[in-house]
């Protein structure tokens, strides 16, 4: 498997038999065979994770495949398919579980079955899901998103996953590493790529110092640059 990070918190996973494109917001998508089938996947409504951009895609890869948050407004057609927190849906070479977000829309559990009787490989992107932890809203507003968070990962809890895209927002202040250190040790994920950087790359430096990543920063992927295959 093939990972490209885009932009943001866009990234584009090529599999065997498929492409999986995940919350697009801006920047160049690689070219991608026509013979492959392309499912693009939209996790909520904000600007920074949709744009109407990727419908436009549909006129130069026949084979594409929608797969967007319930919160998103947009025309219903034959290869848009409309997908709520703690749904199952199953397509032609993919399976999804979304998870309910803390902030809008859901997050992905997606497992892609490469070939007759392959193993499948299990890619998790959070979308907005995360730890969000505000000093300005007071502790009952943070009690309640720790909660709700614990709680929507509690679904995967100790699930192996081969590539998790998850946010580090630098925002957070101090916080801004909790929601991937709770996922990295509570599942068993072998690839991490932090997101929602917001163009600070010099986060995932303190974040390989961070004492807390000290026996899983090796699974942590750096970016440092924008559009480019990473792995």
């Amino acid at each position: 498997m093939k990972i490209t990070y885009i932009q943001h918190s866009g990234f584009m996973a090529e599999c065997g038999n498929c492409v999986l494109v995940f919350d697009y917001y801006k920047g160049t998508l690689p070219s991608i065979r026509q013979d492959k089938k392309v499912y693009v996947f939209a996790s909520h409504n904000h600007h920074d994770h949709f744009q109407e951009e990727i419908f436009g895609w549909e006129a130069i890869y026949p084979q594409i495949q929608y797969i967007l948050s319930d919160d998103i407004q947009a025309e219903p057609a034959g290869n848009r398919v409309f997908i709520g927190p703690e749904e199952d849906l199953e397509l032609e070479h993919i399976r999804i579980k979304t998870l309910r977000s803390t902030d809008e829309g859901v997050a992905f559990f997606v497992s892609v079955r490469e070939g007759n009787g392959g193993q499948a490989v299990n890619i998790y992107h959070a979308g907005d899901l995360n730890w969000w932890h505000w000093e300005e809203e007071g502790p009952d507003y943070n009690r309640e998103m720790e909660k709700n968070f614990k709680q929507a990962l509690s679904s995967i809890e100790g699930a192996h996953i081969d590539v998790a895209f998850v946010p580090v927002d630098p925002r957070l202040g101090d916080a801004y590493y909790w929601g991937l250190d709770w996922l990295m040790r509570h599942t068993d994920t072998s690839l991490v790529y932090p997101m929602h950087l917001w163009g600070r790359y010099e986060i995932i430096d303190k974040l390989m110092k961070q004492p807390e990543t000290e026996k899983y920063r090796e699974r942590i992927v750096r970016l440092g640059t924008e559009d480019r295959v990473v792995s």
